[in-house]
C-alpha cells in the first residue's frame, strides 16, 4: 500500500457570483459557478506513525493554526480516525488572498490525497461533507467536476459538463481584499434588501456565449467604489479581446477569458499589477501514488 501522494490543487474562478440571503448566524448563502484553472499549487502527503506537520515554500500563509491544508488533514482524521499522521509538502504557486480559491485548493487535494492513500477510502459525498466546515469554495476544489454550479455555503454542486478550454489572464491589481470586508460592504449597499436567486437551466451553461450574461459577480460594483483601478482593470481585458471580463470571489484578482492567447506582455503594460496567463481546465487533476 503506498504511503505517499502527490496532486496538483488547482485554482479556480468564479464565472459569475451571487450573493443571497444572509442567514441568522451570520453567514450567506451563494450561487455561483465554479471553474477549475490549470495553474495549481503542488502538494505532497506522506503517512507518518503520528508526527503531523506542514512545509510551505512560494509564499506566506499565514499562522499555522489557521491554514486549510492543515486543517483539512484533521479534519479527515476526526471523521475516519486515520491516519495516525502526516506530513504535507505545499508548494505555492496560486497567488494568496486573490480569489482563486488557493488555500481551498490545497484543503481539497489534501483530503482526496489522503482519501486515495487510506486503507478505507470514503466515497465522494462523504469527503465534501468533510471539506463543507472549511470554507464555501472547499467542497468544489475537493469534488471531480472542473466546472459546477454551486448553492448555499458552496456545498450544493451541480456538476457540469466542461466547456472548451479557453486562455484565462489573471491581472492582480496591487491591492488585496479582505473577504470579511467585501461583505461589510455588500450589507451595507443594500441595505438589508432581499436577493432572489437566478431561475436557469443546464442549456445556460452548455456555450461560453450563453453563459457570459450569469457571470456578474456582486462585489465587483462595491470593490471598484474603494479601488478606482478595478474598473479600468476589467476594461483593459475586454478592450484586449476579453469575450468575459470579471473579478473573481470577493477580489481583488480580475480574470478575462480568452479564444486566442492573449499577450501577456502587453496586458501587462496597460494594467497595474501582475498579469498570469493560464487557461481552463477540462478535468482535474489525478491523485499520483509516489514512493515514500
Amino acid at each position: 500500500m503506498s504511503t505517499a501522494a502527490r496532486v496538483a490543487a488547482q485554482a479556480k474562478i468564479n464565472l459569475g457570483l451571487r450573493v443571497l440571503a444572509r442567514e441568522a448566524g451570520g453567514y450567506h448563502q451563494l450561487e455561483t459557478v465554479f471553474a477549475r484553472l490549470t495553474l495549481a499549487d503542488i502538494l505532497e502527503v506522506r503517512i507518518t506513525d503520528g508526527e503531523r506537520k506542514l512545509d510551505v515554500t512560494g509564499g506566506d500563509t499565514g499562522p499555522l493554526a489557521k491554514n486549510l491544508a492543515l486543517r483539512a488533514a484533521l479534519g479527515f482524521i476526526n471523521a475516519t480516525g486515520w491516519p495516525p499522521g502526516f506530513s504535507i509538502s505545499l508548494q505555492k504557486n496560486i497567488p494568496i488572498g486573490a480569489g482563486l480559491g488557493g488555500g481551498s485548493a490545497d484543503a481539497g487535494a489534501v483530503l482526496r490525497a489522503l482519501n486515495a492513500l487510506a486503507p478505507h477510502p470514503v466515497g465522494e459525498s462523504e469527503l465534501l461533507r468533510i471539506a463543507a466546515p472549511l470554507g464555501a469554495d472547499v467542497p468544489f476544489l475537493t469534488s471531480s467536476a472542473a466546472l459546477a454550479l454551486a448553492w448555499g455555503r458552496g456545498e450544493r454542486l451541480l456538476r457540469l459538463p466542461p466547456l472548451p478550454s479557453r486562455h484565462v489572464a489573471l491581472v492582480q491589481p496591487g491591492f488585496t481584499v479582505s473577504t470579511a470586508d467585501a461583505y461589510a460592504w455588500l450589507d451595507a449597499a443594500r441595505n438589508a434588501t432581499p436577493v432572489s436567486p437566478h431561475l436557469v437551466g443546464a442549456e445556460q451553461f452548455a456555450s461560453w456565449e450563453s453563459l457570459a450574461p450569469f457571470t456578474e459577480n456582486d462585489f465587483e460594483p462595491v470593490v471598484a467604489k474603494r479601488h478606482a483601478g478595478l474598473a479600468g482593470v476589467v476594461e483593459s481585458l475586454r478592450s484586449a479581446g476579453a469575450s468575459i471580463a470579471r473579478m473573481t470571489g470577493s477580489g481583488s484578482t480580475v480574470y478575462g477569458v480568452f479564444a486566442l492567447p492573449p499577450d501577456a506582455k502587453a496586458l501587462g503594460a496597460r494594467v497595474p499589477g501582475t498579469v498570469i496567463v493560464t487557461s481552463t481546465a477540462q478535468t482535474v487533476a489525478e491523485v499520483e501514488r509516489i514512493r515514500a
